[in-house]
């Protein structure tokens, strides 16, 4: 498999045309991601966002065009061929997606136990460290039931960066969240790209995640975030924002231009 070099484009779509039950969903769609980047995906419901996701992870094959993972064509690749790509890839579904009889111990490490055995050391190592990134260690031994919705949110961040991913998917991740908790979960976002230098594809439905992600970076010694641009500082966030319609890409590129953009729709989307 070709690896994914310091300049090299991790995640591309080339006019990818996808139709689900006669529908079309996705049309000619195209775009790049690039190592470390952040790319934010907003649109209105049935935009085709978390196809776009599901597309990008192979689960859905476009009708026409090409999507390209890891510098690989994975269009037409078998589905034990795509197995070491999605090795490579964390997934935070919709609502989290635990397994509510397993501790949260078992759910981070359920990718070990599914298919890439360690010793029991190194795995309990690796899962004390994702939780520790997410702020959860202490409830290793606690069931979902036991948790709060961000902090089921938290563990199944912490379940797919377990892995050590070079590239992140979020599907919704604030989504049914109140405003304190939905920000506790785009700090994680940053956090994770900026310290770990993950690729990130962010589908939602709030343009404030957006402007959370592309004008903070997350800031070691305060362990918080700070404004990009401000008192002298101008931080690169490696954030761009694409806006789905229906199907289509109506805007790719950084937030702010998206703000200035005189497009119809996107002067109502954003309000």
């Amino acid at each position: 498999m070709t690896e994914t070099g310091p300049d090299q484009t991790v995640v591309e779509f080339e006019h990818v045309y996808l139709v689900l039950d006669d529908k079309p969903v996705l049309r000619d769609v195209s775009f790049r991601l690039a190592r470390a980047e952040t790319k934010v995906i907003v649109g209105a419901s049935s935009s085709g966002k978390s196809v776009l996701l599901k597309t990008a992870l192979g689960l859905f094959r476009p009708d026409s065009g090409r999507v390209a993972v890891f510098g690989r064509d994975i269009t037409g690749l078998r589905e034990e061929e795509l197995y070491p790509i999605r090795q490579r890839i964390g997934m935070v579904f919709q609502e989290g997606a635990l397994f509510d009889s397993m501790t949260v111990y078992g759910n981070v490490a359920y990718v070990f136990q599914e298919d890439r055995a360690l010793p029991a050391e190194e795995e309990e190592e690796r899962v004390r460290r994702a939780l520790r990134f997410v702020g959860l260690e202490e409830a290793i031994e606690k069931l979902p039931s036991e948790l709060s919705g961000g902090m089921r949110r938290r563990v199944a961040i912490a379940r797919a960066f377990v892995g050590e991913p070079a590239l992140m998917l979020y599907d919704s991740p604030t989504a049914g969240l109140d405003p304190v908790t939905a920000q506790s979960i785009i700090t994680l976002i940053v956090k994770l790209g900026d310290l770990e230098d993950v690729s990130g594809l962010v589908v939602t439905h709030r343009l404030q995640d957006a402007g959370v992600i592309a004008d903070y970076f997350y800031d070691r010694e305060s362990e918080g975030l700070l404004p990009a641009h401000s008192n002298g500082r101008d931080y690169d966030t490696k954030t761009s924002v694409l806006v789905l319609r229906e199907g289509q890409v109506v805007f790719d590129g950084a937030r702010d231009e998206m703000f200035r953009s005189r497009d119809a729709y996107i002067r109502r989307f954003i309000g």
